[in-house]
């Protein structure tokens, strides 16, 4: 156990040094479009499959509950949190048309999208963020070192690394220091 621990933390920490470096300065860009859209009353929507789910899930929890202080709750909707809908949407027009129809049905202009995928290929996502861009919305990509397959955003932060776990991680990290900008900036 030992060994894998310190092996983990040790591949986990040279991840987070080389995304430092890295992903700063849209992690910065990236943050100050959300506080932006926020501050105008638009909202996020935010999106993922699998792990990336559930931080997506995590980043709506945060902007409606609260994150380090107490705070006005910001409108933020996780795309895969209702079960109904992510079964209907699946069955009715297949899974990769998941998170486009609810970007179609829900995305104004001004609001902001951020879609999480490890691989950047996932085609559900990729087609939602194709959809916001179309609507008018902001978009912002977490992905792994390869970014995003046959898609663009506004804003891409590709985490250096090829292993979900660690890519994962770091993503939270990002949200994380999204949640600063944010209760520095609006609480």
């Amino acid at each position: 156990m030992t060994t894998e621990f310190q092996r983990h933390f040790g591949e986990h920490l040279e991840v987070v040094q080389f995304s430092l470096e890295k992903l700063e300065s849209v992690a910065s860009d990236s943050a100050h479009a959300i506080v932006t859209a926020l501050a105008a009353g638009h909202k996020v929507l935010t999106f993922g499959n699998g792990g990336s789910s559930a931080e997506a899930s995590h980043l709506a929890e945060e902007l409606m509950g609260r994150f380090r202080k107490t705070r006005q709750p910001f409108p933020a909707i996780s795309l895969s949190s209702d079960s109904g809908t992510v079964t209907c949407i699946s069955n009715d027009f297949g899974y990769d048309a998941l998170f486009e129809r609810q970007v179609e049905a829900f995305v104004q202009p001004g609001d902001v999208t951020v879609a999480l995928t490890t691989s950047g290929k996932s085609e559900n996502v990729n087609r939602a963020l194709k959809a916001a861009k179309a609507k008018g919305a902001v978009t912002i990509a977490l992905t792994g070192s390869g970014g995003l397959s046959g898609v663009e955003a506004d804003h891409v932060l590709a985490v250096p690394s090829t292993d979900s776990a660690l890519i994962q991680e770091v993503h939270l990290m990002l949200i994380h220091v999204w949640c600063e900008a944010i209760d520095q900036a609006l609480a």
